[in-house]
């Protein structure tokens, strides 16, 4: 993989078809999580942890042993196993050595294993990715757009929080119109590369 490639796939899976905001997926902790910057951190980082790891091993599972033996079909099953047992192991590390973020987090860690974005991105990589270090690629750049959407929505909604924002509209619609407005924003970025 050259260098220009790495930087378009990237790029591409980060901003122009970033997997919130234009491949709406992953909406649930987006919106969930958001209320607090802290949990976006730690949020984030868990997805990363659980996408590089899914990726790492969905990706030569398919290749490798679903795809061989004729049983491709089945991809969908074994990445949600995958996900799982990775989703697994980051909540018993968070619940013993950064229980506050665990708290945190509550509900939306586990809710990682049927995050549609997680599942999104290895079947993304099944059908788009030409080889291993381009499917690795693709989910490093999808988690770093997950982040920048993530962090930059929280932002907003805390500052629309002491804003004098209309009674009808407080709360989660502004956040609905705010999660559109950044929609349409990244939907202008389509066409560039």
């Amino acid at each position: 993989m050259t260098l220009e490639v790495f930087f378009v796939s990237l790029i591409s899976s980060m901003l122009i078809n970033n997997i919130i905001v234009i491949k709406f997926l992953g909406i649930c902790s987006f919106l969930g999580v958001s209320k607090e910057m802290s949990n976006v951190w730690g949020m984030s980082a868990a997805v990363m942890f659980v996408m590089m790891v899914s990726t790492g091993i969905t990706y030569p599972l398919y290749y490798y042993v679903l795809d061989p033996l004729g049983v491709g079909y089945i991809d969908t099953i074994a990445f949600i196993l995958v996900i799982a047992a990775v989703v697994q192991l980051v909540e018993m590390l968070l619940k013993k050595y950064v229980e506050s973020l665990y708290r945190g987090l509550g509900v939306y860690l586990p809710l990682i294993t049927t995050n549609c974005a997680v599942l999104g991105v290895a079947q993304t990589n099944i059908t788009e990715a030409k080889n291993y270090a381009d499917a690795l690629t693709i989910t490093f750049g999808t988690v770093l757009g997950y982040t920048l959407v993530i962090v930059a929505f929280s932002a907003i909604r805390i500052r629309l929080d002491s804003a004098n924002v209309p009674k009808a509209f407080k709360g989660m619609p502004i956040a609905l119109v705010t999660a559109g407005l950044m929609s349409l924003a990244f939907l202008g970025l389509s066409g560039l590369i």
